[in-house]
């Protein structure tokens, strides 16, 4: 979920930085562990030497508690490896149903209701941060590590927990494949081209990056038995790569006001880079980022819908989605050729209910501001409606 957005008065700043939200985001337990801790020892090292080691010298106990633990997770794969490697690679992973949308448009509410549906398995916290091992370790870690985690994610107060949906993005960043997810490890460092879409991968990149996302979806398989629905705002600039493994998945996208987006985004990577980064999160054009990656997303994904029959991609606006949800779902089952809604509906609307007091982020978005996203993004507004 994401955003609510206001505007002030046109002698506000002209920064097309937004401010900060309303409501004060909670302070980081400097206890709480970093999503590297996930990384085994190789993918840690590449990760380091591609930032040319420049931790600063106040995380450098963190960077040396993941070296720690990257070592542990470089073992424990080698003993699932020996435990489930067979049963893994005999796994068969349905063809999955891929909730893609840009960051912030609502991807999370539509995942988590999605997931109520009792067909569906999903990778979990613990599935996409522990991912060498998360098989080996599953029920240590939902019953004597939940004080590892905050209750609630730090960027729009959703629930936390190892036991919660979680995008399989954080799982492939911390298995070593490009990710534009490490740009939050090292936010001071230039940013690098090609790792949202994947554009730049040699073919021999692109086979790796193909075995080790079907392993990691076979071990979830494994777990939970059933045809996943994966959530991943990245996914929705590689549908063509994604194709080429799953030839029949399908793809649920949502929309939303960009001028919502933009300011909820720029937050979003602040929080991780905070929370999670391994520098002190100045994280210079970071704007730039924003306006560049949205582009790639939406470009990407109009070049990929030629390849797409009726029954695998359908679109739905946040703003439809939250007057009418069960509506919504409804209609996006139908469009997918998705069977099961019935049995589906009581828990989706149970969900809904449970969390009809959830109130979102608000942000402050000047005239100038606005005028900024309107210039970048005007035309994939106007196709969308907004």
């Amino acid at each position: 979920m994401s955003a609510a957005v206001s505007r002030v008065p046109s002698s506000a700043p002209s920064s097309p930085t937004p401010s900060p939200p309303e409501a004060t985001a909670p302070r980081k337990r400097e206890w709480a562990p970093r999503v590297w801790e996930g990384l085994d020892c190789f993918a840690w090292l590449r990760l380091l030497a591609t930032n040319r080691f420049a931790v600063s010298p106040s995380h450098w106990y963190i960077a040396g508690i993941i070296s720690i633990s990257s070592v542990m997770n470089f073992t424990l794969r080698c003993i699932l490896n020996g435990w489930w490697g067979e049963r893994v690679r005999n796994t068969t992973v349905q063809p999955p149903l891929f909730v893609i949308g840009h960051w912030r448009t609502g991807t999370t509410l539509l995942h988590e209701l999605l997931i109520r549906d009792p067909q569906f398995g999903f990778p979990d916290m613990q599935d996409c941060f522990n991912p060498h091992h998360a098989l080996l370790t599953n029920h240590f870690f939902k019953r004597y590590c939940r004080w590892m985690l905050p209750q609630k994610r730090p960027m729009d107060n959703m629930l936390f927990g190892w036991e919660r949906p979680q995008e399989d993005e954080f799982a492939l960043a911390l298995m070593g494949l490009p990710s534009t997810y490490t740009d939050f490890a090292f936010p001071q460092q230039p940013h690098r081209a090609g790792q949202l879409d994947l554009s730049d991968l040699k073919a021999h990149e692109r086979r790796r990056w193909k075995r080790l996302f079907l392993r990691f979806l076979q071990e979830v398989t494994v777990r939970t038995g059933k045809r996943l629905v994966l959530k991943s705002p990245p996914h929705t600039a590689r549908i063509p790569l994604l194709l080429e493994l799953f030839p029949e998945a399908k793809f649920l996208h949502i929309v939303r006001d960009p001028r919502v987006v933009f300011p909820s985004t720029v937050n979003l990577w602040k929080s991780l880079a905070r929370h999670h980064g391994l520098q002190k999160p100045l994280w210079p054009n970071l704007e730039e980022k924003v306006f560049r990656e949205f582009r790639i997303i939406y470009e990407r994904l109009e070049e990929a819908r030629p390849l797409l029959k009726a029954d695998q991609f359908h679109e739905l606006r946040y703003e439809h989605l939250v007057a009418n949800p069960i509506e919504e779902l409804e209609r996006s089952y139908d469009q997918l050729g998705l069977s099961g809604f019935d049995q589906a509906r009581p828990h989706m609307e149970d969900y809904w209910r449970q969390n009809a007091g959830y109130e979102t982020n608000k942000y402050r978005l000047s005239p100038e501001q606005e005028a900024e996203i309107i210039r970048r993004w005007g035309d994939i507004m106007q196709r969308y409606g907004y």
